[in-house]
C-alpha cells in the first residue's frame, strides 16, 4: 500500500496489476454525497476523515438505470458517488508531471470512471497523472428544479458544477500525487466532451486548467424553456408536483424510472420530433447563470481563447448507436424526408450525401448525415471557431474499422477511446473495435496515446494547428496518418449547422 496526504486526510492506493510501477488510489472522495440537505444544490467540500483512508475500490457510481460490461452498477442508497480516482507514478520529490483529468460521457445519464476502457496506466506511463472522475447524472445532475416556495434556487448543471469542483480537488491536491496544479488538461468524449467544452467557456473553471481535449463532442445543449418542459415531463411520470417541494422528496431512484420512460415515449413516438430518433433528453443547459451561451458560440466569441484545444472525432460516429439499438431506425425515403424536416435541414443537404454515397441503404444516408450532425461536424465546426477567435487547436479524425467477429466494426463513436487510453487489449472493449486488437491496432494505439500525452505535457499533440488546415487521420497504417480531406464537410458548409436542443 501507499499512503498520500490530501487536504481532507491521508488516502492508500496500491500498485497497478498493469504496471507495478504505477500506484492506483480510486474513490477519493471530493465532494460531500449530493443527497440530503445537499440534494440539488452545488457541491460541497468532502468533510475531514481521521487515520488512512482505503483507497483500493471504485466509489459508488451516481444513479443511473445502466448496466455496462465490467462497470459497476448504481443501488439505491449509494450516494457517496462524488468521487476521484488516479494513476501516479508514486509523487514525492523531483519535478511535477503533467495532469490529464477525465470526464466520461454517457448521454448525461449512464456511465462512471470504473469502465475498464477508462484506466490510466498506459497514459502514467508516458509521464502523465491521470485522474477520472464520477459526477451527477440525469436529473440529479442536469435537470432543472424550479425555485423553493420561498424563492430560493437550485442550480442548474450540477453536474459540470461536480466537475468544477473535482477540478479545484485536483488544483490543491495533485501535487502530493506528482502532479503538476499548473499542466492540468480536461479531457473527455461524447457528453464528456461537450462537458469539456462547457468548462471551457465557464468563468467558474478560468484557470483550473490548461489545455482540452474533446473527443466527439455532442451537439445538444437544452435551453431553460425545454430544460422546464423536461422537468414537467419527467415529474408527471413520476407521478409528483413539478416543483422543488414535489421533487426534493422524490428518490433517486424514482426519477431514473421517470426519465427512462419519457425517453422511451419519444423512442416509440415517430411523430414526436427530433427526440424521436435519439431521446437523449438532458444536456447542459445553456443560457442560464454560469453557462450564459451554448460552447460553439461561446469558443466562436473568444470565450476559451486562453485554453488549447485538441478536437477529435470518429468518421462513422452514429452507426455504433444503430447497432446497440439505441436510435430509431429510418428506412423509407418518407421517414428520411421527414428526418431533416424535423432537424431542419435542406434538402440540397441529404442529396449531396446520397452522391458521396452512391449505392447506400436510405438507413445508411441517415446514419451518415446524423452522425454528422450531432457529433462529426460539429467536433469540426468547435475546433474551427476556437482557432478563428485565436485559440491553438488541433484536429484529428478516426477512421480505423476492422471485420471482426464475422460481422464489420466501423469507426464508430466510443471506437477511437481505448486506443488513446492504450486500453485495446482489455476484453470489455473488443464489441467496440471487432475483437483483440491486431499488432497494426497496438501501433495506433501507441500513437494516439503518445499524442495525448504530449498534447498534455508541451500542448503540440505532433501535428500543425487547425488554422495550417492539418487534420491528423488516425488510421492503422502510420502514413496515412497524414490528413486526408473529409468530402462530408463542404454540404455542411452551404447548408450551416442547426444547434439542437435536448
Amino acid at each position: 500500500m501507499r499512503r498520500f496526504t490530501t487536504e481532507a486526510g491521508a488516502v492508500a492506493g496500491r500498485r497497478s496489476v498493469r504496471d507495478p510501477g504505477v500506484v492506483e488510489l480510486r474513490g477519493i472522495p471530493y465532494a460531500e454525497p449530493p443527497f440530503g440537505a445537499g440534494r440539488f444544490r452545488a457541491p460541497r467540500p468532502a468533510a475531514p476523515w481521521d487515520g488512512v483512508r482505503d483507497c483500493t475500490a471504485f466509489g459508488p457510481v451516481a444513479p443511473q438505470s445502466a448496466e455496462l460490461p465490467g462497470s459497476p452498477v448504481w443501488s439505491p442508497g449509494d450516494e457517496d458517488i462524488l468521487s476521484l480516482n488516479i494513476w501516479t507514478p508514486g509523487g514525492g520529490g523531483g519535478d511535477r508531471l503533467p495532469v490529464l483529468v477525465w470526464i466520461h460521457g454517457g448521454a448525461y445519464v449512464f456511465g462512471s470512471s470504473a469502465q475498464p476502457d477508462f484506466d490510466g496506466t498506459a497514459l502514467c506511463r508516458h509521464g502523465l497523472v491521470v485522474v477520472t472522475l464520477n459526477y451527477r447524472l440525469g436529473f440529479e445532475g442536469f435537470g432543472h428544479v424550479p425555485p423553493t416556495g420561498g424563492g430560493e434556487t437550485c442550480p442548474d448543471n450540477r453536474g459540470l458544477l461536480d466537475q468544477i469542483a473535482a477540478l479545484r480537488w485536483v488544483r490543491d491536491n495533485i501535487a502530493a500525487f506528482g502532479g503538476d496544479p499548473d499542466r492540468v488538461t480536461v479531457a473527455g468524449q461524447s457528453s464528456g466532451a461537450t462537458s469539456v467544452a462547457c468548462l471551457a467557456v465557464m468563468d467558474a473553471a478560468r484557470g483550473l486548467f490548461r489545455r482540452a481535449i474533446a473527443h466527439s463532442a455532442v451537439n445538444a445543449c437544452a435551453s431553460p424553456e425545454s430544460a422546464a418542459r423536461t422537468t414537467a415531463e419527467v415529474a408527471a411520470a413520476a407521478g409528483v408536483p413539478a416543483t422543488y417541494e414535489g421533487l426534493v422528496p422524490t428518490a433517486p431512484a424514482t426519477l431514473v424510472d421517470a426519465s427512462d420512460r419519457v425517453a422511451e415515449r419519444y423512442r416509440r413516438d415517430p411523430d414526436s420530433g427530433p427526440r424521436h430518433y435519439d431521446p437523449a433528453i438532458y444536456g447542459p443547459v445553456a443560457g442560464v447563470a454560469g453557462l450564459p451561451t451554448d460552447p460553439l458560440t461561446a469558443c466562436a466569441e473568444g470565450a476559451a481563447r486562453g485554453v488549447e484545444l485538441l478536437v477529435c472525432h470518429t468518421a462513422e460516429e452514429y452507426w455504433l448507436l444503430d447497432a446497440v439499438g439505441s436510435c430509431a431506425r429510418v428506412t423509407t425515403e418518407q421517414r428520411l424526408a421527414r428526418f431533416a424536416s424535423d432537424h431542419g435541414l435542406p434538402g440540397p443537404l441529404l442529396e449531396a450525401y446520397r452522391a458521396l454515397m452512391p449505392g447506400a441503404s436510405v438507413n445508411d444516408l441517415y446514419l451518415a448525415v446524423y452522425g454528422d450532425l450531432l457529433f462529426g461536424e460539429y467536433s469540426s465546426r468547435l475546433a474551427e471557431s476556437h482557432a478563428r477567435a485565436g485559440g491553438r487547436t488541433h484536429l484529428s479524425r478516426f477512421v480505423r474499422k476492422r471485420d471482426g467477429r464475422g460481422r464489420p466494426v466501423r469507426a464508430w463513436h466510443c471506437a477511437d477511446i481505448p486506443f488513446a487510453f492504450g486500453t485495446v487489449e482489455d476484453e470489455s472493449v473488443h464489441f467496440l473495435i471487432g475483437g483483440p486488437p491486431a499488432v497494426a491496432d497496438l501501433a495506433l494505439a501507441e500513437r494516439m496515446t503518445r499524442a495525448w500525452a504530449d498534447f498534455a505535457t508541451t500542448g503540440d499533440p505532433g501535428w500543425p494547428p487547425v488554422t495550417s488546415g492539418a487534420v491528423r487521420i488516425w488510421d492503422i497504417a502510420p502514413e496515412d496518418d497524414r490528413g486526408r480531406s473529409d468530402a462530408f464537410r463542404t454540404p455542411w458548409r452551404d447548408a450551416g449547422l442547426p444547434l439542437l436542443t435536448p
